[in-house]
């Protein structure tokens, strides 16, 4: 029989506890107690001491069925960061900390109920109608990791309404540039001043590298007689935020990339200016583990650093706007523009699936066609 206390807390307010026996450890063979505090009448903590001690003849208390959602969400995390890179559990960790925890982490898993649920995700939706059903599959993973370790019996995920985001009508600006477009941005930049920045974009444009591919490269990368680059790791970042070299997140990702001559040949001039530089700052930079495009300390530069670069250029110049990334579309739609089939654009933009590629090439297609229909209409012109 539970003996039911009243105590007094630092505020003030009076509480009811109590204390009893749950008999004896399967594997110890010690006498085992539990203790329950907090309720605000003497009723309150008689009824869930009977509720405990009915459990208890049923056989013994499942302490599980009063963990928390941070708790099991901690235990599925520590399985889970053995299944991908550091990059991606570094991202998953940053999701729950910024917003799925501050919804379900202090509740009891097996009390968080389907409307308490469906108002997370519409209010997910409503913040971040891109990114919210990342949150919501990854709260699902929680539950599902619930029910293998029989915390609870059902995930309520499975039982919500996931909000649809409308199609706006019109049309995105396109992010990448044609070959005008292109040739205008180069124009920008003088590469007798910032030879860097040239080279840098050059290699983005004609080689259509990911922009952590590109900041990765060493020049043992780089064959000048064979004019290739050799893509086999990506900057990106890990837990905190810190930047990390990692291997390319499929094995498509690791491919050889035929060059122009031109653009090898800024590649060596700026080897040489390179050099020059950094022996200035201290710098032995003749190893071939040399980063292609470091900092002034010699490290891997900020992964922001081709972006601010391009926005200031962008902004000067009154160019169309596109992101970084924005020049691997441009690569990918210069190549089908001159008559590459899809799968060569897969295998030199390193797509593990093509179906990547696919959306790349309707969306460049439906822009040349507009194209075409002006040109036949300035053309026919009646």
């Amino acid at each position: 029989m539970a003996s039911i206390k009243s105590y007094t807390t630092k505020n003030g307010d009076k509480r009811y506890r109590f204390q009893l026996y749950a008999g004896l450890n399967a594997q110890t063979g010690k006498v085992m107690k539990t203790t329950r505090r907090g309720f605000k009448s003497k009723k309150e903590a008689t009824l869930e001491a009977s509720r405990l001690e009915l459990e208890i003849a049923q056989g013994g208390i499942k302490k599980e069925n009063n963990i928390k959602f941070s708790k099991v969400y901690e235990q599925w995390y520590q399985a889970y960061i053995n299944t991908v890179r550091e990059s991606t559990y570094a991202r998953t960790d940053g999701m729950f900390k910024n917003h799925i925890i501050p919804a379900f982490g202090n509740k009891r898993i097996r009390t968080i109920k389907i409307n308490e649920v469906q108002r997370a995700i519409n209010k997910w939706f409503k913040i971040a109608p891109n990114n919210f059903k990342k949150w919501f599959n990854y709260t699902s993973n929680v539950f599902d990791y619930a029910i293998k370790e029989q915390y609870i019996k059902d995930n309520p995920c499975k039982l919500v309404n996931i909000p649809k985001k409308q199609v706006e009508y019109g049309d995105k600006p396109a992010n990448f540039w044609d070959k005008k477009q292109l040739l205008n941005f180069f124009e920008c930049i003088d590469p007798s001043k910032e030879l860097e920045k040239y080279t840098l974009f050059r290699v983005l444009a004609f080689a259509g590298l990911r922009r952590g591919e590109c900041l990765a490269l060493t020049w043992d990368d780089i064959n000048m007689s064979e004019q290739t680059i050799r893509i086999n790791k990506t900057l990106t970042q890990g837990v905190k935020g810190k930047q990390i070299v990692q291997a390319p997140k499929t094995r498509k990702g690791r491919r050889t990339l035929k060059m122009d001559s031109k653009t090898m040949n800024y590649l060596k001039e700026w080897r040489l200016r390179q050099k020059k530089v950094f022996f200035m700052l201290g710098f032995n930079t003749f190893k071939k583990s040399q980063l292609v495009f470091a900092s002034r300390t010699n490290n891997h530069k900020c992964l922001n650093t081709p972006a601010k670069w391009l926005k200031k250029i962008i902004k000067a110049n009154n160019l169309k706007p596109i992101t970084v990334h924005g020049f691997r579309h441009t690569h990918a739609s210069a190549l089908f523009s001159a008559g590459a089939s899809i799968k060569e654009v897969q295998e030199r933009l390193g797509h593990e699936d093509i179906q990547t590629t696919m959306d790349i090439y309707t969306h460049v297609t439906n822009q040349q066609n507009k194209e075409a229909v002006k040109k036949l209409v300035n053309y026919l012109d009646f």
